[in-house]
């Protein structure tokens, strides 16, 4: 069953509102590249909607009620939203849940090395992609370094146009006859992707012996930030490419940019919790780290940050036990807002036409994901895709089905399967992307703009 291509349907006025969504959708690509800085960012606009910090309300005594609009953090990189309902929060709540880590090089913690008058920053590549991709492109440095008295200390490197970039090199053309023969893995090796920041040598360091160059390096970073080279230890430096956002298209219809595996599903979805009013059922959005390798550690969804939120806010409503805490959780029903392999055909052969996904077609259902038989999937039930379907046709969104290419070619996951471990009805829904986990993704404005009308919807009338 083929879908129509959603800009068919829209009138002015869509357009308009379609614009606007993606111009506020690019300032917050270009404001968020960490997961620290999404959860930053994402703070200061909930705030300013009104959202009330959870601990700040526990701290004031004061009962949770109907209507209230409340957010949790968790060490600065996951986030979760709730705006309570008119109905008891025991019957479940509608949950869009959503990852804001990308993959990326991280600064190892031993990383500063000079080496024939080049002064280099070693890296640890997270999350999966192509290590190739990373090479001879501007890159940023963001994050922060922590010093031994608890200071942090914000680094943000290569955005602004008076900034400097550093770089990874690649080897030329000329004398690339054996690279050019490995296989596109093995082209560029992980310890090979280390960040070039400096070739100038201290003027009054006279002992060629000495690392004049790397001393310069350590002097500009003790002046500019106060740090030297021991705080790496308890540092968090992420390697990302530098420059902004930008629409992609002589028509200006998508949008390029980095990072949009998974944030351009978590920044729908907070739109959409923050265009709720006085929902029946409780809204949430659940933006979670660690995704990309595996949901791991403290601010991943395998923690117990969110049960553990869930639980605060009900012993605030004055309505905790761990039964009712069991029940809220088993009668939720969830979205993972997480995108989907686009079909590309300039490789259309990794792709099954009929359950592909397709740009400007609108969000995408995956029933299941995982790879070869599911393995790692969350397979939704029939009777939880037909209620998204029906409150999709309902709202008028252009949604699609398709699987993550053909069976056997690869595969993927998402946090759907470790939020279904409660119970919940759980079923993957996002956007379609094209040149996943690459330095730079592409993404339709359409697709856009239907996944905040999915979404919201969703949370409307589930």
């Amino acid at each position: 069953m083929e879908r129509r291509n959603a800009w068919l349907s829209y009138e002015e006025a869509d357009e308009k509102e379609l614009e606007k969504l993606a111009k506020n959708y690019r300032t917050f690509l270009d404001a968020g590249k960490t997961e620290r800085e999404c959860v930053l960012e994402l703070t200061r606009e909930a705030e300013a909607a009104g959202y009330v910090s959870l601990e700040n309300k526990l701290a004031s005594g004061e009962q949770i009620k109907a209507g209230d609009k409340i957010y949790a953090v968790g060490m600065k990189k996951i986030m979760a939203m709730f705006h309570i309902g008119q109905e008891p929060i025991e019957k479940g709540m509608n949950i869009l849940g959503a990852h804001i880590d990308s993959p990326r090089l991280d600064v190892k913690q031993n990383p500063l090395y000079e080496d024939t008058d080049l002064v280099y920053l070693d890296t640890h590549y997270y999350g999966g992609g192509k290590k190739y991709q990373w090479v001879a492109l501007p890159l940023a440095i963001h994050g922060v370094i922590v010093k031994k008295d608890g200071t942090v200390v914000n680094v943000n490197v290569g955005e602004d146009e008076d900034d400097p970039v550093v770089y990874i090199t690649d080897l030329l053309i000329h004398l690339a006859g054996k690279q050019l023969q490995k296989k596109a893995a093995e082209v560029i090796e992980g310890e090979n992707l280390d960040i070039l920041i400096g070739s100038r040598p201290l003027k009054e360091e006279k002992d060629e012996k000495k690392e004049a160059v790397k001393n310069n390096v350590l002097r500009i970073l003790g002046e500019k930030y106060g740090v030297e080279e021991e705080d790496f230890l308890s540092a968090e430096l992420e390697i990302v490419p530098a420059g902004k956002a930008r629409d992609c298209g002589l028509d200006r219809s998508m949008v390029a940019a980095y990072g949009q595996d998974d944030r351009v599903c978590a920044y729908t979805s907070f739109v959409a919790m923050l265009e709720m009013e006085a929902p029946k059922r409780t809204s949430c959005c659940l933006l979670t780290d660690k995704e990309e390798i595996g949901s791991v550690g403290a601010t991943g969804m395998q923690s117990n940050f969110f049960e553990n939120t869930v639980a605060e806010l009900l012993e605030a409503m004055g309505c905790y036990s761990g039964l009712t805490l069991r029940r809220t959780l088993k009668n939720s029903f969830m979205l993972s807002s997480d995108v989907s392999a686009g079909y590309d055909p300039a490789y259309g052969e990794c792709f099954e036409k009929k359950n592909a996904a397709y740009l400007g077609r609108g969000i995408v259902l995956n029933k299941f994901t995982g790879a070869r038989g599911k393995s790692g999937s969350n397979d939704a039930n029939a009777e939880y895709v037909a209620k998204v379907r029906g409150i999709f046709d309902d709202s008028n969104v252009a949604f699609q089905t398709a699987e993550l290419g053909k069976v056997d070619v690869g595969g993927g996951g998402t946090i759907a399967y470790i939020a279904a471990l409660y119970g919940m009805n759980v079923i993957d829904s996002g956007v379609a992307v094209l040149s996943m986990h690459a330095p730079w993704e592409v993404t339709s404005k359409a697709d856009i703009y239907e996944a905040k009308k999915a979404y919201k919807a969703f949370l409307e009338n589930a």
